[in-house]
């Protein structure tokens, strides 16, 4: 099916988000849309999918014009969207998510639906279980049911924005797979990232935006140099490795064990020295968010201790652990870390502490702003949170963390940033290292931004967790297979 966008326009207030986008996407293939972080990319692809409507210009399927008011006009038109955050609903079973949208009155085909989830399933490898619960399921395998339930609506073009956020390296090639038999399948599948590997080892061609406008288009193969110039209007490099001095013990894990109905961690000891950042590496659902929540009192462990500078906090709640200094940022933006209909401003004077029964409004409104230059974040104090770009919300979350604070927890940092957000968040991080001696424990699916940034790296496989390792010296090579449980360091080899 081929897509034409022609002069598309979208304003929100003062932003033109949309400047004039022209695209032709052609059936059969694998089209990356590639830019930083609020160039627009989201927002054109809701247009595509029927959630916003635009200001000007025109969309054309197969060479005539269509006109989308909803996500329902979008699918009956042949088009799906799967967006960075999981559309589905937890409580309810994997079988009940895949039959939402069912367009054909009120009764609906429960047998027919579960036999076109397991032959859909079959098909592509994924590995769905039609009578789990959603709320029990990976990023990855959430995206499995996302992408089954469009192609039983009858998809025949895929919308993917930022598909890879927060999934293991594993699933992501279980993605790419899927997403190249879809292409020869005669799918057309349109893939928005800011990765510049990721659209080199899967796309066909790309359009780079930027600033709402499309700045150049080209074919594989691709000069990536000329892709990130293209993305930033400039040259952008990480820089060096650095660290911080490291100073007294803040987190102490002694004898450890966290577990749930799908996993147990057990024995785990560990000692987090102020100014230290310690990554956890391994296949999402390895283990890392279960010691990360415990860490932060969201989980009570099943055996052990947690000490947070010198102090036992064993079985404590969050807020004991909020109150000595200990902060989280989820991975879920929408679901844990903000509250969606809430301003940034709101945000703000719930994440600062509060002095006296009435709430300065005017105050708020400059911490407001002075957070919002701080951390370029692209939207007003009184814009929802939910109004703003993935990466956008994960620098609003970074915002609203607390001066002083000794210890953060934090899952995928980085998650939906481009390269020069990502690079910008770790030198403010660090730089809370350096100046403020806080410690920083992280989870990530990116092995070189583990490898990059931590000092020490302990590494998850199959219940297991590694003794520390250090991260200067180890390369993404072979920290993959210690993940892949080869030459994991338990002593013994460990086979997958």
């Amino acid at each position: 099916m081929k897509i034409e966008l022609r002069h598309i326009h979208k304003h929100f207030g003062p932003v033109h988000a949309n400047d004039d986008i022209t695209l032709t996407i052609p059936s059969g293939s694998i089209f990356g849309l590639l830019g930083e972080n609020g160039a627009g990319k989201s927002t054109l692809m809701k247009i595509l999918s029927g959630y916003f409507h635009p200001d000007a210009g025109e969309i054309r399927v197969n060479g005539s014009p269509v006109v989308l008011h909803s996500p329902a006009d979008a699918i009956r038109f042949g088009i799906g969207m799967l967006h960075q955050d999981p559309m589905d609903f937890p409580p309810m079973r994997v079988i009940d998510n895949f039959m939402v949208g069912y367009p054909e009155g009120l009764t609906l085909p429960r047998a027919a639906a579960r036999a076109a989830l397991e032959s859909i399933s079959a098909r592509f490898g994924f590995t769905l279980d039609p009578d789990a619960f959603v709320g029990s399921l990976t990023v990855g395998e959430r995206q499995q049911l996302e992408i089954a339930r469009l192609l039983w609506l009858g998809a025949q073009v895929l919308i993917f924005d930022e598909p890879t956020t927060g999934i293991s390296a594993q699933q992501k090639e279980k993605l790419f797979a899927a997403l190249r038999r879809l292409a020869e399948a005669g799918k057309t599948v349109i893939f928005v990232t800011h990765k510049l590997e990721e659209v080199q080892i899967l796309c066909d061609q790309v359009a780079v935006l930027r600033a709402g406008k499309v700045v150049g288009q080209t074919r594989a193969p691709y000069d990536l140099d000329a892709l990130v110039r293209m993305m930033f209007g400039k040259a952008v490099s990480k820089g060096q490795r650095t660290s911080a001095p490291l100073g007294d013990v803040v987190l102490q894990i002694k004898r450890l064990a966290v577990e749930d109905i799908r996993l147990r961690i057990a024995g785990v000891n560990l000692e987090v020295r102020e100014g230290e950042v310690i990554g956890l590496a391994g296949m999402e659902g390895s283990g890392q968010r279960h010691l990360l929540r415990a860490c932060a009192g969201l989980v009570r462990p099943v055996e052990g201790e947690i000490w947070v500078d010198g102090e036992n906090l064993t079985g404590k709640g969050y807020h004991e652990f909020m109150r000595r200094g200990v902060a989280y940022v989820p991975a879920a933006r929408l679901e844990e870390g903000l509250v969606p209909t809430l301003t940034l401003m709101e945000h703000v004077i719930l994440a600062d502490e509060q002095r006296g029964l009435v709430i300065d409004r005017q105050t708020a409104l400059e911490k407001t702003r002075d957070r919002i230059a701080t951390f370029n974040i692209r939207g007003r104090p009184n814009l929802p949170v939910e109004s703003l770009s993935g990466g956008n919300q994960q620098r609003a979350l970074l915002a609203l963390l607390r001066p002083g604070l000794r210890l953060i927890l934090m899952e995928h940092p980085t998650r939906g940033l481009d390269m020069e957000s990502a690079i910008w968040v770790w030198e403010t991080l660090k730089r809370r290292c350096r100046e403020e001696r806080t410690a920083i424990f992280f989870m990530s699916s990116d092995l070189e931004e583990i490898l990059h940034y931590s000092d020490r790296i302990l590494v998850f496989f199959s219940g297991q967790v590694s003794e520390p390792i250090p991260a200067e010296g180890t390369t993404t090579e072979q920290l993959g297979q210690l993940i892949g449980g080869r030459g994991f360091p338990s002593g013994k080899e460990v086979q997958p």
